[in-house]
């Protein structure tokens, strides 16, 4: 009964998720759905404590409601040396 009260949640926008970013790799996790803030916030720490075991840094948690459509979203750092921004430019006396 309560996956299906989940369910009608989650079809709602209404059911209850934690996202999680982190800093290095820069990601951003969203793990649930769930009932309750309540629920989602007793979750929550099984959640960090595996992305600190496999060495993710600057960790922010936040419980909310949304309806995600990726569940992990990973962010491409730049390339700080190039201010292209990770596009090599070619120009016409290089061919």
């Amino acid at each position: 009964m309560k996956e299906l009260w989940i369910t009608i949640l989650e079809s709602l926008g209404l059911a209850w998720w934690v996202e999680v970013v982190t800093e290095s790799p820069k990601c951003t996790y969203y793990f649930g759905p769930f009932a309750t803030a309540k629920d989602a916030k007793a979750a929550q720490f099984g959640y960090v404590e595996d992305l600190e075991l496999e060495g993710a840094k600057g960790i922010k948690v936040e419980i909310k409601r949304c309806k995600p459509t990726r569940l992990t979203i990973v962010e491409e750092e730049e390339d700080e040396s190039n201010p292209f921004g990770g596009i090599s430019p070619i120009l016409s006396g290089q061919l």
